[in-house]
């Protein structure tokens, strides 16, 4: 049987933990009134070192634009890169823009395209709040974060924690040999369930992109 669990009681103890779970409980109430009445958003990832006027924030841009015109709020981490052409994209096209960005020993700001944004100290509520009003999700190249983000949500729909919904991987060359490695590692060794990579559909283009959101998500 489980004893309760009590708080330190002497001088002190545990004020630090006090203190940090509250700057979480306001951070998950801030998060939460500023995404109130956003539905039916799409969340984007990808690098902040995407440089514009490249292939791929002119994707990321592409993919913001189309998603804003065809009704869908447009979520992104909120920082440079892809974030800002999702964001850019999405602000230009007359969208709602959302940007929550991270607090990080290296400074990065918000960027500058953005109708709604906010800035998190923990990794974990900033991704509550991608996940919370999307129904779907658009992975564009990254490093190790957008990593995270990726397989994040995929563990979320994979054990049924978060209900189905597109998880889209945009960039077919970059994203070939993750894909192939799920398939011939993963699902080969049972490490996987059959049906599990299906979760993943990759892409090449904005307007695939889109039209698979399209198909599995009515615009708000």
């Amino acid at each position: 049987m489980h004893k309760p669990v009590s708080l330190p009681s002497g001088p002190g103890e545990g004020i630090g933990d006090v203190r940090r779970a509250q700057r979480m409980h306001d951070e998950l109430s801030t998060g939460f009134a500023n995404l109130a009445g956003v539905r039916r958003a799409v969340t984007v990832f990808g690098s902040a070192r995407t440089r514009p006027g490249t292939k791929e924030y002119d994707l990321a841009f592409d993919i913001g634009a189309r998603l804003a015109e065809a009704g869908y709020p447009v979520i992104t981490g909120g920082g440079p890169g892809v974030m800002e052409g999702s964001n850019k994209g999405a602000k230009l096209a007359g969208g709602t823009s959302i940007g929550v960005g991270i607090v990080l020993p290296m400074e990065q700001r918000l960027n500058d395209h953005l109708t709604n944004g906010w800035t998190c100290r923990y990794f974990f509520t900033r991704k509550v709040f991608f996940v919370k009003n999307s129904q779907a999700f658009i992975v564009l190249p990254g490093g190790f974060g957008s990593l995270d983000e990726l397989f994040e949500v995929l563990t979320l729909v994979q054990t049924r924690k978060l209900d189905k919904r597109p998880i889209i991987l945009a960039g077919v060359e970059f994203w070939g040999g993750l894909v192939a490695w799920i398939n011939e590692k993963l699902l080969a060794e049972g490490k996987v369930s059959p049906g599990d990579p299906d979760l993943l559909h990759v892409v090449d283009t904005a307007e695939e992109a889109v039209e698979i959101v399209k198909a599995h998500v009515p615009a708000s």
